[in-house]
């Protein structure tokens, strides 16, 4: 009996997707193969390694231990094929990022852009998507995310300064209803919430002074779950915003924006690019995570 290599990699394809249509999908290949292929491998294994449903695709208890016994090693012989990039004049391979909406625009992207001009062989793909992925699970290089999001069992390398959170209405706004001169004072104002994809919950306004820390739950007609928008909402007078201090910052010194409870917003940790504690690294990411670290190195030199 000889089972091929491609056999073993669709099977770890339908039972990570539990669907065949994405599985083939992932391949490249149409689901009639794809299915045929299983099929091949059930019969040659004299296994049912699936359990299948009209809706749904599902690992037997010898798939899973199947599937627990090669899916790591199939993911060594990756790590293994592009460590052989290395032997190349031009590094080579794609590297997946997972990042929040803010960290996408405001620290990675002219990063990144820079990055591909230096090493046009190394494809970059980002997904940008406020929730917290699993980037193990979900098969990502590595995760940007504010540190505290950062799990302790991840490597951390700091890719951003610290950062600030700004408090901002228009000024024609703040002259209508009036500045708040403290947080609590927020509650009589209308504020623009954002909604937080995990667990759904509504963002706190986090404030703290002279080592008093304050959170507030603000009420407002405007919810969202993307921070641009927040940004255009304010902008149109809709309410106060609770910010990043660099999305607002031109607006403010144009004049379109105006700040509030300055003294009560201090810095936090910024962004950290993070990645699982592997034995080895290809080398197209090692370069791209010592590209994101230089980065910042270069603009704090420059400050």
């Amino acid at each position: 009996m000889k089972t091929k290599l491609n056999d073993l990699i669709a099977f770890i394809a339908v039972a990570e997707e539990e669907s065949f249509t994405r599985a083939a999908a992932r391949l490249s290949i149409s689901q009639s193969a794809l299915s045929h292929t299983i099929k091949g491998l059930e019969d040659r294994l004299g296994l049912r390694l699936l359990t299948r449903t009209t809706r749904s695709v599902s690992l037997t208890e010898i798939g899973r231990k199947l599937y627990s016994s090669i899916a790591p090693r199939m993911q060594e012989i990756e790590y293994e094929l592009d460590s052989l990039n290395a032997l190349k004049e031009k590094p080579a391979g794609t590297i997946r990022i997972s990042t929040a909406e803010h960290a996408a625009r405001a620290v990675l992207w002219p990063r990144i852009l820079d990055f591909m001009q230096r090493y046009p062989d190394i494809h970059i793909e980002m997904n940008v998507d406020n929730a917290l992925a699993d980037i193990v699970a979900e098969k990502y290089d590595a995760g940007v995310r504010l540190g505290e999001s950062v799990d302790k069992d991840m490597i951390a390398v700091s890719i951003s300064p610290p950062l600030r959170m700004a408090v901002v209405a228009t000024p024609d706004y703040f002259k209508e209803y009036g500045i708040p001169k403290e947080p609590r004072d927020l509650a009589e104002h209308q504020c623009i919430n954002f909604r937080l994809p995990t667990y759904g919950r509504l963002l706190v306004w986090d404030f703290a002074k002279d080592g008093h820390e304050v959170n507030v739950r603000v009420k407002g007609q405007f919810t969202v779950n993307k921070a641009s928008f927040i940004r255009e909402a304010v902008l149109e007078g809709v309410g106060i915003a609770y910010v990043p201090e660099d999305m607002v910052v031109e607006d403010i010194s144009a004049g379109k924006l105006q700040r509030a409870l300055g003294s009560w917003c201090d810095e936090f940790p910024g962004y950290y690019l993070y990645f699982p504690n592997r034995s080895q690294f290809s080398p197209a990411f090692s370069l791209f995570v010592d590209a994101m670290r230089d980065s910042l190195n270069s603009k704090e030199n420059k400050n």
